[in-house]
C-alpha cells in the first residue's frame, strides 16, 4: 500500500473518532433542548369569598409568635417546645428525607460516570479447544456511563419536578406542624392556668361552705335552724369537695399534656402573668381572604397539586420512545503488564431505544390515573381554602362577641357578690334563713367559675385565630406563588 492509501486510511479513522466524539455531544444538546410534556400549571380559583365576614379595615401585625404572646412563662415554654418536641423533630427529619429523594431523582438528569477494573481468568477444556486444555486471562480498566436515559420527552425532568414539589410540600407540612405546636402549647398552658384558678376557687368555696356548715350546725343546736338547713349546708360542702377533687385531677392532667408538648419538664416556678392580664395580644380585624395563601396547609396542598401536575408529564412521556446510552472507554490486555501498553485501547458505544408497542392499556391507565390524582389534588386544595376561610371567619366572630360576653360575666360576678354579701349579712342577723344564704353562695361560685371559663375561651379564640391566619400577617403581603 502506498503512502497516499495509508494517509487516507488514517484520515478515515480520525473522522470516525471525531464522529464518535460528536455523537454524545449531539445527544447532550438534544437532552438540554428536549421538550416537556408537563401541562401548564394554573392555580385554581379560590372557592372562598373575597373578604372575611366582619372585616372592615386593613390590618398590620408581625408574623412572629413572640409579638402575640406577652406572658414570659408562655414564651419560655414555646421556645422549649420548638427545640424538644418529638413530633416537630420528626417533621423536620421528613423534610430532609424528601430533600434527599429529590436529590436522588435530580441526579438522573446527568450521566453517572463510573470507573471499574476487572480480571477474567478461565479454563477451557480440551473438548472445547480441540487440543490441550487452555487457561486464558484478560484484564480491563474502563471509564464510562451505563444506561443513561436521554430525556428527549421530559420524563426524567417531570419526575424530578414531582420530587421537588413533594419536597416543598413536606417543608410546608413542617411549618404547619410548627404553627400547630405553638398554638397547642399556648392552649394547653392557658387551660392549665385556668384550671389552677378554678382549683383555688374551689378551695376558697369549700372553706366558705365548711364555715357555713359550722355556723348552721351551731344554730341547729341552739334551735335557730332546721335539720333541712343543716342538710343543705352539708350538701354544699360535699359538692365543693367534688369540685376540688375534679380540678385537682384536671390540673395534674393539664401539666402532663403540657409536658408532653414541651418535650421537657415544666419548671416549677414560672414568671407568669395573671390570667386576667394581657397574656395574648388581640388581633385586629380587616383581613383580605387571599392572605390564606400564607397558611402552610394551603401551600402544602398547592405543592401537592403541582407534583400531581408534573406526574402527568411523566405519564405522557411514557408513550414515546425511551433512548438510553451506554458507553465506556479504557484499556484491555491478556497480560496485566500490557494493560497500559500502546495499542491496548478499547471502547464500547451502545445506544438503545425502546418503543412501547403493546401493553394492554397500561400506559393509558397510568395517564388516566395521573389526571385523576390531579383532580383529587385540586379538590383537596379547594377544600383546604374553604376550611381555612371557615376557621378564620369563626375566629373573627368569636373575637367580636367574647368581649361583650366577658364584660357581661364580670357584671354578673359583681351582682352575685353583692347578693352574697347581703344574704350573708341578713343570715347572720337572723333576718333570713340559711337557704337564701346558701343559694347566694352557689350563685357566686357559679358566676366566678363562668368568668374564668369565659376568659379562657377568649384567650383560646385569639390563639386559634392566630393559627388560622397562618401565624400572622402584614398589610403588604402577597399570596405565595
Amino acid at each position: 500500500m502506498d503512502g497516499r492509501g495509508l494517509n487516507s486510511s488514517q484520515s478515515f479513522q480520525r473522522l470516525r473518532r471525531k464522529r464518535a466524539l460528536r455523537l454524545p455531544l449531539f445527544c447532550t444538546i438534544l437532552l438540554m433542548t428536549g421538550c416537556s410534556l408537563i401541562p401548564e400549571y394554573q392555580r385554581p380559583p379560590s372557592p372562598s369569598a373575597a373578604q372575611y365576614p366582619m372585616a372592615t379595615r386593613p390590618a398590620t401585625t408581625g408574623d412572629d409568635w413572640r409579638t402575640l404572646f406577652n406572658d414570659p412563662a408562655l414564651k419560655q415554654l414555646i421556645e422549649s417546645a420548638l427545640v424538644n418536641n418529638r413530633d416537630l423533630r420528626v417533621a423536620a427529619l421528613n423534610v430532609q428525607a424528601f430533600q434527599a429523594q429529590y436529590r436522588i431523582q435530580r441526579a438522573d438528569l446527568l450521566p453517572a460516570v463510573s470507573a471499574n477494573a476487572n480480571e477474567l481468568r478461565q479454563r477451557l477444556p480440551s473438548s472445547v479447544t480441540g487440543g490441550q486444555a487452555q487457561i486464558t486471562s484478560a484484564y480491563a480498566v474502563n471509564l464510562g456511563i451505563s444506561a443513561y436515559e436521554l430525556d428527549f420527552f421530559g420524563r426524567v425532568r417531570s419526575l424530578s419536578e414531582q420530587a421537588l414539589q413533594t419536597w416543598l410540600a413536606t417543608e410546608q407540612a413542617r411549618r404547619s406542624a410548627e404553627l400547630s405546636l405553638v398554638s397547642n402549647v399556648a392552649n394547653a398552658y392557658l387551660t392549665w392556668r385556668a384550671d389552677q384558678q378554678l382549683l383555688e376557687l374551689s378551695r376558697d368555696t369549700l372553706a366558705a361552705d365548711e364555715q357555713s356548715l359550722h355556723l348552721t350546725t351551731r344554730n341547729r343546736e341552739a334551735g335557730k335552724s332546721s335539720a333541712l338547713e343543716q342538710a343543705q349546708a352539708r350538701t354544699s360542702v360535699d359538692s365543693s369537695r367534688v369540685n376540688l377533687a375534679r380540678y385537682q385531677r384536671l390540673v395534674a392532667q393539664d401539666l402532663n399534656s403540657l409536658t408532653l408538648l414541651v418535650g421537657a419538664p415544666v419548671p416549677a416556678q414560672l414568671p407568669a402573668l395573671p390570667l386576667a392580664g394581657e397574656l395574648v395580644s388581640p388581633l385586629p380585624a380587616g383581613l383580605p381572604s387571599d392572605l390564606l395563601q400564607r397558611r402552610p396547609d394551603i401551600l402544602q396542598a398547592e405543592y401537592r397539586l403541582k407534583a400531581a401536575n408534573a406526574n402527568i408529564g411523566a405519564a405522557r412521556a411514557a408513550f414515546f420512545p425511551s433512548v438510553s446510552l451506554t458507553a465506556n472507554g479504557g484499556t484491555a490486555s491478556r497480560e496485566l503488564s500490557g494493560l497500559f501498553s500502546a495499542g491496548s485501547g478499547a471502547w464500547t458505544f451502545q445506544p438503545q431505544i425502546s418503543l412501547p408497542l403493546f401493553n394492554a392499556g397500561s400506559l393509558r391507565a397510568s395517564l388516566d390515573y395521573a389526571r385523576l390524582q390531579k383532580d383529587v389534588a385540586v379538590a383537596e386544595y379547594e377544600k383546604s381554602i374553604q376550611t381555612a376561610f371557615q376557621e378564620v371567619a369563626d375566629g373573627l366572630a368569636a373575637r367580636s362577641t367574647y368581649g361583650q360576653q366577658l364584660q357581661a360575666q364580670r357584671d354578673l360576678v359583681q351582682a352575685t357578690q353583692d347578693y352574697y354579701n347581703l344574704a350573708q349579712h341578713r343570715y347572720r342577723n337572723g333576718v333570713d334563713s340559711s337557704l337564701t344564704f346558701l343559694d347566694a353562695q352557689r350563685s357566686l361560685f357559679a358566676s366566678q367559675q363562668g368568668l374564668i371559663t369565659d376568659r379562657l375561651a377568649q384567650l383560646v379564640a385569639e390563639v386559634n385565630l392566630y393559627a388560622a391566619l397562618g401565624g400572622g400577617w402584614r398589610n403588604d403581603d402577597r399570596p405565595a406563588r
